[in-house]
């Protein structure tokens, strides 16, 4: 955190201060919504949530080692800022962190799928060239990007922030919290569909990243999406398109797939030629890397430095193509993060590229919130699977059943007990659904040590997990 006095963070989120001393404190320690994570000299920003009101949970902030709390009421235990909407009087604060570091690159990152993966990979690259601020997981939202930003520190270079959008003007909010110079957009998918009706709608939605950029900004835009691609007309930000199309000013040449399924291919771009090998499995991650090479080369990174680093890059964020290879011979990849039809077929043809020497195991679970289209989509994720020769489709859960799968099971417990017994040394098993499916879990277990049926493997605990989603 950039210390900031209590004084300057009432007149930046518009609050006033209450406590013995406010006007004397200085907040330079951790800035969180959850009072369990509170350090000294930090804020506790008590929000006021479906399951719980914060502000019950100032003492324990306090007992953390906060200094200050920021409230919509008077609370006993710590100075205040008091403010009239908490989330709101977040967002002015972080913006108020970014202005106190005037040289830092801001580089805002949204898409259907991918987001998360494609920020670690930036994070990663652009750390060799000075100190890196990325989000932790998935925080992506109007909690997640302050968080981020409030872990910024004077030495801080480059600050990523995911951007995920729920509706329209939210991306719009949340480039004014955080204004980036550098915009990337990966893709425009089936995910929310349901909530925004049509994929031209999501389009929309995502453009208002790029349209945020200034005119000496950057707006990095899929050259394989022609609803991205569109997005580039009217901007006042240059535009670099990235992709396999000729016509990407930064492009990969030459993509081959080891026996892993990770790629290799040969970076192209006005700087010259590269070659890049990825540790990362599925071939999907051409398209993301070749956006964080726009990225980092906007930036001053040299070629050679952003294919070195692209190849050093290891996955980070749980559950995204996990790769785990049991003592057995069984190896299980975990993409249960989240899943749309459009990283439901990325996932199933990274599974597809892998060299195995026994079977190859998708296991699917709901894609949720795709509204009207979701049985159809559903069924045609199915079909793709039988298409690619996948060996067993298993799909788990009644929202599911649409997948049309040979093999279905009513929960997450059934499906271990089946996999559990059927699974063979040299199989790959697949595991993709929403999170909300649970079938990142079940992806756990299996990757865990076989024990009786029904029985947990080395699974992390969900609470434990999740505790930086429960701001989300």
């Amino acid at each position: 955190m950039i210390p900031l006095s209590l004084t300057r963070v009432a007149e930046l989120t518009g609050g006033v201060l209450h406590g013995a001393h406010a006007a004397e404190l200085v907040i330079d320690g951790p800035v969180v919504t959850d009072s369990r994570e509170c350090g000294p000299g930090g804020l506790y920003v008590a929000r006021v949530g479906e399951h719980a009101d914060g502000h019950a949970f100032v003492p324990d902030a306090a007992s953390r080692g906060a200094v200050a709390a920021l409230t919509s009421r008077v609370v006993s235990g710590l100075p205040c800022v008091v403010v009239d909407d908490v989330q709101l009087a977040f967002g002015r604060l972080a913006r108020g962190v970014v202005d106190a570091a005037p040289d830092l690159a801001v580089i805002g990152i949204t898409g259907s799928s991918g987001k998360t993966t494609t920020k670690d990979l930036l994070a990663s690259v652009l750390a060799t060239a000075g100190e890196t601020v990325a989000p932790v997981n998935s925080l992506n939202g109007e909690v997640g990007v302050p968080l981020t930003v409030c872990r910024i520190t004077a030495a801080t270079r480059h600050l990523v922030v995911e951007m995920g959008a729920r509706g329209m003007g939210h991306l719009r909010y949340l480039t004014q919290i955080a204004p980036p110079r550098i915009g990337i957009v990966l893709n425009v998918g089936s995910a929310h569909l349901g909530e925004f009706g049509s994929r031209e709608n999501i389009a929309r939605a995502k453009a208002e990243l790029p349209q945020a950029l200034p005119p000496d900004g950057l707006a990095i835009l899929n050259a394989d999406d022609p609803l991205v691609t569109a997005m580039a007309e009217g901007l006042a930000a240059r535009v670099c398109l990235v992709g396999t199309s000729e016509r990407a000013e930064v492009r990969a040449e030459d993509v081959v797939l080891d026996d892993s399924g990770r790629a290799a291919y040969t970076l192209v771009a006005p700087q010259g030629r590269a070659s890049v090998r990825l540790a990362l499995v599925g071939p999907h991650h051409v398209a993301n890397s070749l956006a964080v090479a726009a990225a980092a080369l906007e930036l001053g990174l040299p070629l050679d430095t952003v294919a070195a680093a692209l190849g050093a890059a290891r996955a980070v964020s749980r559950w995204r193509m996990e790769v785990t290879h049991r003592p057995d011979g069984v190896t299980v990849v975990n993409d249960a993060y989240n899943a749309n039809p459009e990283s439901m077929r990325a996932a199933l043809d990274a599974l597809a590229a892998m060299e195995t020497s026994g079977r190859r195991w998708a296991v699917v679970g709901e894609m949720l919130e795709l509204g009207d289209s979701s049985a159809d989509e559903h069924a045609q994720i199915g079909r793709y699977a039988a298409q690619l020769g996948i060996d067993r489709l298993v799909a788990v859960g009644d929202g599911a059943r649409p997948v049309g799968a040979p093999e279905w099971v009513r929960d997450t417990d059934a499906a271990y007990d089946l996999l559990r017994v059927e699974l063979a040394p040299g199989d790959v098993v697949l595991f993709k659904s929403s999170r909300d499916s649970g079938l990142r879990w079940l992806g756990e277990r299996v990757a865990g040590p076989p024990g009786p049926a029904g029985a947990a493997g080395s699974a992390v605990s969900p609470g434990a997990a999740d505790a930086a989603e429960v701001s989300q």
